[in-house]
């Protein structure tokens, strides 16, 4: 099992975080994009994320959750990260954002929400390289794990080919049992909220 830590939920300031991070065996860094508009929250802008990984040496998986993707992609693409996924449920013609992320070099995710069926991943499932599954309602950290949302890992699991299947939200060395089916698992709080991240880190993989 892979793990994507995220820094949003910690004791410490963020770049402190991603320095702490980067001691780790995470294989990467998980960077949540919320803009007040898709979600209820916003939080950075991408001077700040700029700012906080200039030192990081950890492959880039960024998830964007807002309502305009390709305004966001243009600068996230400077950043050179290993992955960009964004919600389905957020843009019209996907297909476009996956070739710009392709060309670019990019490895492309496509996110569903809780309620979103799989059936709406279906026309693009051979197109991408990584379905992230929220396992708890996007934009707030903390939130406890959508059992539920197992079934949706489960199934996705018969059906993967050429993607590899992502789990995000409530991801804790219990939960992380429910994702089995995963190849990564994001963990916020769980892993940055403690005082030995690596111990959180090595139970989750």
């Amino acid at each position: 099992m892979k793990v994507a830590v995220s820094f949003i939920k910690s004791k410490y300031l963020e770049k402190e975080t991603i320095d702490i991070i980067n001691q780790t065996s995470a294989d990467f860094l998980h960077v949540d994009i919320m803009d007040g508009k898709f979600v209820e929250n916003k939080n950075y802008d991408f001077d700040d994320i700029e700012m906080f990984v200039k030192d990081n040496h950890l492959p880039l998986d960024v998830h964007l959750m807002v309502e305009d993707p390709l305004s966001y992609i243009e600068d996230y693409i400077k950043l050179k990260p290993y992955n960009i996924t964004f919600h389905i449920e957020a843009v019209r013609n996907p297909l476009m954002l996956i070739d710009l992320l392709h060309d670019n070099g990019i490895k492309c995710g496509l996110a569903i929400n809780p309620d979103t069926p799989i059936s709406m991943l279906m026309p693009y499932l051979n197109k991408i390289d990584t379905v992230l599954v929220m396992t708890v309602y996007p934009g707030k950290g903390g939130q406890s794990y959508i059992k539920g949302m197992t079934n949706k890992i489960d199934e996705l699991a018969k059906i993967k080919s050429n993607f590899v299947i992502e789990a995000d939200g409530g991801i804790n060395n219990e939960t992380v049992e429910d994702a089995k089916n995963c190849d990564i698992v994001v963990s916020g709080s769980y892993v940055c909220m403690a005082d030995d991240y690596e111990e959180k880190i090595l139970k989750l993989k």
